[in-house]
């Protein structure tokens, strides 16, 4: 396939800002940029995007596979984990069929994605692969619990098996908060509170999960590591990484959220991590790791995001730009170089830092990356972004828009 005539459809159940900054990238390269995703999600305004396929939250696969069924991708990216979930879902249904293969193709090696995915059993790899891990304990009951903090110790981390986005995610500092996490993540939701959340927040999703049969997550615990977050963005195909971006997390919601300002590192540990990963699962497409490095300067593996991160889309030059390795090695065509995103390694990511702060000095200080040739896009990011309800609590208000942008034509 020449890189000219690469069909690639983005496969998203959220509006993560990320999905629209991945087409534009590849955009640069002649991609033929298709998406599947919620009627509500700002990517169906960006230019860069051909045909934009509605994601039905009620029929999930079924929308995957119409989209398929019209596009005929050469590859599909995941760009939240529930969209490879669906994909995951597809596959083991219908085996047989073109869209298996494509979804096949695009991730690499399907049937190593439930080793990938279950905290426990990830950390467990990596630490036989001598990628520098925090002790993790798997946890069948909660009566597991006490022997597991005995042995980490306090703090520790509370995980649980299919979340994302920092949610299923939570420090504890005292056994009864251990087992009051425990309660809180380990038990299904109910029917009735996925009806309140259904309709608190305008997401069918949660329809779905009542209507399904509710599954128990698994959970586990992990030795808390203190230090700075950082985060590694990577492009693989089959097995052999092609692409990367280390970064330092200098900003984020929370402690256990997404960032918001990263500055990007060279960090050996961090390559050779994701290069054993990409061995180890034989993957393709694109993923992400999250880190955290000690003052004593080890950095340890905390997960892994099996799928498009919000870094993903950014450039640095030859081999620091998992974009155009993914291309090239899919096509087998010769990229042309994106010109780096900036030559300032610290970048405030848009719209995210503005929604964290729109006082913070690193809309100032460092690169604000604001997509100035995607208006329509621009304008749908403004329309629904707004400050964080801590802030409007504590009676921090929002600058205009116009004065924090410059954006005097685009906002009004």
């Amino acid at each position: 396939l020449g890189a000219m005539g690469i069909r690639i459809l983005l496969a998203a159940t959220m509006g993560w800002p990320a999905t629209a900054r991945i087409a534009g990238g590849l955009s640069r390269f002649g991609c033929h940029v298709d998406v599947l995703c919620p009627l509500e999600a700002p990517v169906r305004h960006s230019r860069y995007v051909n045909l934009r396929h509605p994601y039905r939250a009620l029929s999930p696969v079924t929308s995957l596979r119409d989209a398929l069924s019209i596009s005929q991708p050469d590859l599909v990216i995941p760009c939240d984990d529930r969209a490879v979930q669906h994909m995951l879902r597809l596959i083991a249904l219908e085996p047989d069929t073109r869209e298996a293969a494509c979804l096949s193709r695009s991730l690499g090696a399907p049937e190593n994605y439930g080793a990938l995915m279950s905290r426990g059993s990830f950390m467990a790899q990596c630490r036989e692969l001598a990628i520098a891990v925090p002790e993790t304990i798997s946890l069948d009951h909660e009566s597991d619990l006490d022997a597991a903090v005995e042995t980490l110790g306090l703090p520790a981390v509370l995980k649980a098996d299919g979340s994302w986005g920092g949610d299923g995610v939570v420090i504890v500092r005292t056994r009864e908060e251990a087992h009051a996490a425990w309660r809180k993540l380990s038990q299904p939701v109910s029917p009735l509170r996925s009806l309140a959340r259904a309709v608190l927040r305008s997401d069918a999703h949660h329809i779905h999960a009542m209507m399904a049969k509710p599954a128990q997550p698994r959970l586990s615990i992990q030795k808390f590591i203190s230090g700075n977050p950082a985060t590694t963005a990577f492009a693989c195909w089959q097995g052999e990484v092609v692409g990367t971006i280390h970064a330092d997390v200098v900003a984020s919601a929370c402690a256990t959220g997404p960032a918001s300002v990263v500055k990007q590192i060279d960090c050996a540990a961090m390559e050779a991590a994701a290069r054993s990963i990409a061995r180890r699962f034989n993957l393709s497409g694109l993923h992400g790791l999250d880190f955290i490095s000690t003052p004593q300067g080890e950095v340890f593996l905390l997960e892994i995001n099996p799928r498009a991160t919000q870094t993903s889309y950014l450039a640095f030059g030859h081999g620091r730009d998992p974009l155009s390795g993914l291309v090239e090695a899919a096509s087998g065509t010769r990229c042309r170089a994106r010109t780096p995103s900036t030559a300032n390694r610290l970048i405030a990511l848009f719209p995210q830092e503005w929604s964290r702060n729109p006082a913070s000095p690193y809309l100032k200080t460092a690169f604000h990356d604001i997509p100035w040739d995607d208006p329509d896009l621009l304008r749908a990011w403004l329309a629904v972004t707004s400050p964080a309800p801590a802030r409007k609590e504590a009676g921090m208000h929002p600058p205009q828009r116009s004065r924090v942008y410059g954006l005097e034509t685009i906002a009004s």
